[in-house]
């Protein structure tokens, strides 16, 4: 174990910024900022659990999109473990994206 000691939030702050250098390979735009991360958990042993979406249950990426993010969040020094749920209750919808994803592709 280490000697710097990281709380739950900043860990939490930590692996949002991990998410946002994620990109949906369709869609230039990360996948925090199109709204597929419904809710990151991490609890006291920094394992964490990230419960996801995808922008079709048919999405190409279905099977490397979940491993690539579970690989990277896990990458961080103080994560210990990672757990990947994806749901499709509520089913992805433009009305998820961020201010800024719409912006981005011209939505507003």
């Amino acid at each position: 174990m280490s000697d710097i000691t990281i709380d739950t939030n900043e860990l939490g702050e930590k692996i949002v910024r991990v998410l946002k250098t994620i990109y949906d390979p369709e869609i230039p735009v990360d996948i925090y900022e199109l709204g597929l991360i419904y809710d990151v958990f991490v609890n006291e042993d920094h394992d964490v659990k990230i419960l996801m979406t995808l922008t079709s249950p048919n999405c190409p990426v279905a099977e490397s999109l979940p491993e690539e993010i579970r690989e990277k969040v896990k990458s961080l020094d103080a994560v210990n473990d990672v757990e990947m749920e994806l749901t499709f209750d509520p089913p992805w919808s433009q009305d998820l994206m961020s201010e800024e994803a719409k912006l981005e592709l011209g939505m507003l």
